[in-house]
């Protein structure tokens, strides 16, 4: 007899009911959709257009489809009248909104080709997240503000340019609907004329019927731009054509809203931080990268593009103008305008003496004289130039780092402070506090030196919270100002005696410009053993520099500490351009980047040696390494014992003239795609890297 355990009831299993096959669509039955998955081998899959989404599942659209046993987001690339295969039906239209512009994912399969990447993963980063609610709303028509191309500006009346040679010749090729290629190296001044020019050449485009976008590092510099756009357009509101703003820190409906905006034709112009430079700006005139060299502008997630050759990509594709500048012109710009691929807009050296401050760098040399006080952070004459300019206005007072103590070290053998229990380093966060570890946040109450055990600390490096201490003792009375991260970035300041302490980037405008500015531990800034060290300590001087009244007015800018003579006489000089084709010829000699093209390979020896291998790299590239990380490196031989020589972790770097770059990208790409087929271990690519070390 069989024992039967009879199913409680609503417990029985439940039986896969299979849904009846939905006709095919009759017009265009085949969608071309690209899958929302980073894997390098996946392409363009075709699918089955049911008869019920026919008129949704339009190019651009985004869509669910079955990708092996689990369904996937994607987007509706193309429709077709046929395929080769069968095909599975799409499983539902996720939202009949059309996201992705033919342009915005040709510019997205040339991203991915150039850094050996992705489609998807590029894909989020043009196109925002969906929110459903504010795809919902119905925005009204405004027949009063239809016709596009009539607000703007002239080309003649743009006398912000007038300065440059070339500038209003520039603006009308921009007009006329040509395609020039810009670098421009910004005049200083109180406020920020850089904004007024920014703003009247996209004025100008506008005028001309084609839209518009600049990609700016920060929210700070998006609002000068609109505050001076407003002045020649109508910010964009819902069913009234206009500028949008399209940042992040807007919040994710705030930015879906503004993105939406764009796609639907209703903002020709864009004014945005890094992904705005894929912004679908419709029938595009004119590309702007404002402060190039920011390293705000590089994408930290993969495939790592930088915002100005995205731009440069986009000029190639949509035939727009394309304008790169600064107040410094970066290594990278240098090398578009030696190879002829740009057009240097530069002011008369009369004007800039005009416009530019006066600077003087107080060395140890110049400082000779002061004796023993020549070693204090703030010798005597930059106390004395603070004190005469505080009769005048403002004083600003750039530090490189925040907080109070953020580096301390014994006061008897100067060893930096570590924590006992990580080794990581100890920061003091205000006067009186205990020293606090920066990587697992302990407080070493009782802390030793393990090399004399000495229990008293001195101050490394010292922070804007500190600075701000010891000028409100050396100017009693005097209003201290702090702006940075911790302590809130301020927009702007009164004209009124005050000193204000600022980090990098974080410098607030003065209304009617600096009477003086200090650029305090010039040493420390220069002290980085990076690549580009010496660019990014030019480009963070000259922009706190620009914000001082001209020497005409009485501006001063003291440069404090035996910096890197090169930027140091940059900044003397007001010669961005001089100091760019100086670096850009040191790294040809070297064989560095931007000098030539780099693709840094990291992963386990073996599979970097593969990878190399199965390339088939030009005949002229020159292979370094591979050797091992500086991580890995840094732990010894311990490193050695725990892993074979073949698991280790290494770095190869592959270094080619300009010219064969596309072949590189396109050995690399395909090699790539090859390991990800077999499943191999991944090697990370990662081309045009900004540091190589």
């Amino acid at each position: 007899m069989t024992a039967e355990q009879p199913a409680l009831a609503g417990l029985a299993p439940r039986r896969r009911v299979r849904r009846p096959a939905e006709a095919t669509s009759e017009h265009l039955p085949v969608a071309q959709v690209v899958v929302d998955r980073p894997v390098p081998h996946l392409g363009v899959f075709d699918y089955a257009v049911p008869a019920s989404m026919a008129a949704s599942a339009l190019p651009g659209t985004r869509v669910k489809v079955r990708l092996g046993h689990q369904d996937v987001d994607g987007y509706c690339v193309g429709r077709l009248p046929a395929s080769e295969h069968s095909l599975q039906p799409l499983r539902r239209v996720v939202s009949p909104e059309v996201v992705l512009s033919p342009p915005v994912l040709d510019l997205c399969r040339a991203v991915a080709h150039r850094w050996v990447g992705t489609v998807a993963d590029v894909l989020r980063l043009a196109v925002p997240p969906r929110h459903a609610r504010v795809e919902a709303e119905v925005w009204p028509v405004d027949d009063a503000g239809a016709a596009v191309g009539t607000a703007g500006l002239d080309a003649a009346d743009a006398t912000a340019w007038h300065p440059y040679p070339g500038g209003p010749a520039f603006l009308r090729r921009v007009a006329g609907g040509e395609a020039p290629r810009a670098v421009w190296q910004a005049l200083p001044g109180i406020g920020a004329p850089w904004a007024d020019a920014v703003a009247q050449a996209l004025a100008v485009a506008a005028r001309s019927g084609r839209g518009a976008l600049v990609v700016v590092p920060t929210a700070g510099e998006v609002a000068a731009v609109g505050a001076a756009l407003s002045s020649y357009l109508p910010a964009w509101r819902p069913g009234a054509p206009g500028w949008v703003a399209l940042t992040a820190e807007d919040g994710p409906a705030a930015r879906y809203r503004a993105f939406l905006a764009v796609s639907r034709g209703e903002a020709r112009v864009v004014v945005g931080t890094r992904a705005a430079a894929f912004a679908p700006v419709a029938d595009l005139g004119l590309a702007i990268c404002w402060d190039d060299a920011a390293d705000l502008h590089a994408e930290p997630r993969a495939p790592y593009p930088h915002v100005r050759d995205v731009l440069g990509l986009r000029s190639d594709l949509e035939g727009c103008a394309l304008l790169v500048g600064g107040f410094v012109r970066s290594v990278a710009a240098q090398r578009w305008v030696e190879a002829g691929l740009a057009h240097p807009l530069v002011a008369p050296r009369d004007e800039v003496r005009r416009s530019a401050p006066r600077v003087v760098a107080l060395t140890s040399v110049e400082l000779a004289r002061e004796g023993p006080a020549a070693a204090a952070r703030l010798p005597g004459p930059a106390w004395r130039t603070a004190r005469d300019a505080l009769a005048r206005g403002p004083v600003l007072v750039q530090v490189p780092r925040a907080g109070y103590l953020p580096t301390v070290a014994c006061r008897t053998c100067r060893e930096q402070a570590r924590c006992a229990t990580c080794a990581g380093p100890l920061s003091i966060a205000g006067p009186g506090s205990a020293p606090v570890c920066r990587w697992c946040g302990r407080v070493s109450t009782d802390w030793r030196c393990p090399h004399c055990q000495g229990t008293v600390l001195r101050s490394v490096r010292v922070g804007s919270d500190r600075t701000a201490e010891e000028l409100g003792r050396a100017f009693p009375g005097v209003p201290v100002r702090v702006s940075g991260a911790a302590a809130g970035v301020l927009a702007s300041v009164p004209d009124r005696p005050a000193l204000v302490v600022a980090t990098f980037g974080a410098e607030p405008v003065a209304e009617a410009g600096y009477a003086a500015a200090l650029l305090l531990d010039a040493a420390v800034t220069t002290a980085r053993p990076a690549l580009d060290v010496a660019e990014q300590a030019l480009r963070v001087w000259t922009a706190a520099a620009a914000l001082v009244r001209p020497a005409s007015d009485g501006g001063t800018v003291l440069l404090v500490g035996d910096a890197a003579p090169v930027p140091t006489q940059a900044l003397v000089r007001w010669d961005p351009g001089w100091f760019a084709a100086r670096e850009l010829a040191e790294r040809a000699q070297l064989a560095l980047p931007p000098a030539v093209h780099v693709a840094a390979l990291e992963g386990p020896r073996d599979a970097v040696v593969a990878l190399l291998g199965r390339a088939g790299l030009p005949a002229v590239s020159d292979v370094v390494g591979p050797a091992p990380l500086p991580d890995d490196g840094a732990q010894g031989d311990q490193q050695v014992l725990l892993h074979p020589d073949g698991e280790r972790q290494v770095r190869a770097l592959v270094r080619t003239p300009w010219q064969h770059a596309p072949a590189v990208a396109d050995g690399l790409g395909a090699a790539v795609a090859a390991r990800s087929v077999r499943r191999e271990v991944p090697v990370r690519v990662r081309m045009e890297p900004l540091e190589v070390w």
